[in-house]
């Protein structure tokens, strides 16, 4: 059984100018693996993982022949339901720590505060286990971290936390949200193998949206290209670089290389058609 099953799903923004359609018949299977979602800035890549959680607007409407995961259909569930799924069984981790973090709760209390709402454990033991997942995510003095609030933390430290935040309940998906871009280069691998290494510890899938093709051709097992809300290509990640849609060939071409210097970068040619074809597989 997959882990998360999506058919044909839409979502369409309801603004006083009309109805703009976000995303546009996104069809995917999740299951114990590392799923890209690549495309342009405004192609759909973080609406589809909002969607998955209904962590959009009142004002978007949300549409799919499926969007399940195991055995609960995401649309119909309750509030209260879809309260109890996220953090729980699906997890997400924002690009920028300093919008997602509380600003007068000390990490330790907000990474706390994630695991004593899904169980029933003491304050005390809460506490414990936050120091200790502060340590799995390579932080060098979780006590005293802990006890900091999120102004005082870097970017990098603050990116682990959020990472540490979503991880201790041990869900089984985690959606990350271009969690490596407010990042300074010199700490992204480090984020990045921490990551890694607490999702095949804990037997974790992901959802990892980008639009890094060279990070994602390296980290992660299946790609999803999107373009004008469309998938338009699903590929296995280490044949990026020999895709067969002319979109995704473009976005590879555009990439500067260090080896290979080129005068100009290519300027890619959009086809209007790219919006009602069937995705390449």
């Amino acid at each position: 059984m997959n882990v998360l099953s999506v058919e044909r799903l839409n979502v369409t923004f309801c603004t006083d100018e009309g109805d703009k359609h976000a995303v546009r018949d996104v069809s995917f299977t999740l299951n114990n693996e590392k799923l890209a979602i690549v495309g342009e800035s405004g192609s759909g890549k973080s609406t589809v993982g909002k969607a998955i959680l209904r962590l959009n607007s009142p004002s978007t409407r949300v549409t799919a022949d499926t969007l399940r995961f195991k055995e609960t259909d995401i649309l119909t569930c309750s509030e209260r339901e879809i309260r109890a799924l996220r953090g729980q069984h699906i997890s997400m981790i924002m690009q920028d720590p300093k919008f997602s973090l509380n600003p007068v709760v000390t990490v330790g209390d907000q990474i706390a505060e994630a695991l004593r709402v899904h169980r029933r454990i003491s304050k005390r033991q809460a506490r414990e286990a936050a120091i200790a997942m502060l340590q799995e995510v390579s932080i060098a003095d979780p006590e005293h971290v802990y006890g900091q609030y999120p102004h005082e933390i870097s970017g990098g430290m603050g990116q682990r936390v959020m990472i540490a935040m979503m991880v201790i309940p041990e869900p089984d998906i985690i959606i990350a949200d271009e969690p490596t871009s407010a990042l300074d280069v010199s700490v992204q691998q480090d984020v990045l193998n921490i990551l890694n290494r607490l999702i095949e510890k804990k037997n974790i899938s992901l959802i990892f949206i980008s639009h890094d093709l060279n990070l994602v051709k390296k980290f992660c097992d299946r790609v999803l290209v999107m373009y004008g809300g469309r998938v338009v290509e699903s590929i296995r990640a280490d044949e990026l670089s020999n895709a067969s849609h002319p979109y995704t060939r473009g976005l590879m071409e555009s990439l500067p290389s260090l080896r290979h210097r080129r005068e100009t970068l290519p300027v890619m040619t959009r086809d209007p058609a790219w919006l009602t074809q069937e995705p390449l597989t």
